[in-house]
């Protein structure tokens, strides 16, 4: 948008384009060791401890010997998605321009693949610094069916996650998320109304309304990203795309008597079928 190059100034540059002149000098930087070892740390203890607000949080980590304030965790964990799994005013990031739309699970029976589909956003710790993944859930099998990594909060990867499912496994009933502005925005939304996708958003401070795709961060992060110092991007997409080729395919799951997501979906695929019919 701003050309170095024109025979225009940056100045004038920026006041045609209605931006702050000191916003095209701006170069983000790395974030530095300490940075990365205290994200790593908080993102840890959010997981052994998911209850934990900001005020718990910050105890922790000065005991673990972080000298850290409570608005410096808090900034940390707004960049990072964590909040509490508790009933409070705010769990997500909403946009005050943006519809929200009523939560359509409460006391539903889901009772086959395909019915209800659920996403969510999390933080993904690096050797030197973080991603986010998203990741598209059957919520009646569990199944991944597709996921994104991204170094940025945009929504664009959280669109790609979605066509992919879509494309590849047909289309839900139900797609559930929670209010974050990804998910809010015009460009996800307009994506599920061209298919007749009906949509449903948790409520302010209920996190159980998304528990399920809350229950795949915790075993992905234990069973996987925790094992390992991802030192590159590629090495953690490598890393997660053979997790979660294991969790669909090859591990048993408590809710479905030990079978896999994968044995799951597929068997519940022809009642799917009928419902649609």
């Amino acid at each position: 948008m701003i050309d170095r190059g024109h025979s225009l100034s940056l100045a004038r540059q920026a006041q045609l384009m209605q931006i702050s002149r000191g916003s095209i000098y701006y170069r983000r930087k790395s974030p530095n060791s300490e940075q990365v070892s205290l994200a790593h740390t908080l993102d840890a203890l959010h997981v052994a401890h998911p209850f934990a607000g900001s005020r718990m949080l910050r105890g922790l980590l000065q005991r673990q010997g972080h000298c850290v304030g409570r608005r410096h965790v808090r900034t940390l964990m707004k960049r990072m998605c964590i909040t509490a799994l508790y009933c409070q005013p705010r769990t997500s990031a909403r946009h005050p321009q943006h519809k929200i739309y009523p939560y359509l699970l409460r006391n539903k029976s889901v009772t086959y693949a395909n019915q209800v589909w659920a996403m969510d956003i999390t933080y993904v710790r690096m050797h030197k610094g973080w991603l986010y993944l998203c990741a598209v859930v059957d919520w009646y099998s569990r199944k991944v069916l597709a996921w994104r990594l991204s170094n940025t909060m945009d929504v664009q990867f959280c669109v790609d996650a979605v066509q992919e499912a879509i494309a590849r496994w047909g289309t839900p009933a139900i797609f559930n998320t929670d209010q974050g502005s990804q998910f809010t925005s015009e460009a996800f939304t307009a994506q599920l109304k061209r298919h007749g996708i009906r949509i449903s958003m948790d409520g302010k401070g209920a996190w159980r309304d998304n528990v399920f795709v809350e229950r795949l961060w915790r075993s992905i992060k234990y069973e996987e990203i925790y094992l390992k110092a991802y030192d590159s991007v590629r090495a953690a997409r490598c890393g997660i795309a053979q997790y979660l080729q294991f969790y669909n395919s090859q591990r048993p799951h408590q809710a479905h008597s030990q079978a896999t997501p994968d044995e799951a979906y597929f068997a519940a695929l022809p009642f799917a079928q009928m419902q649609a019919a």
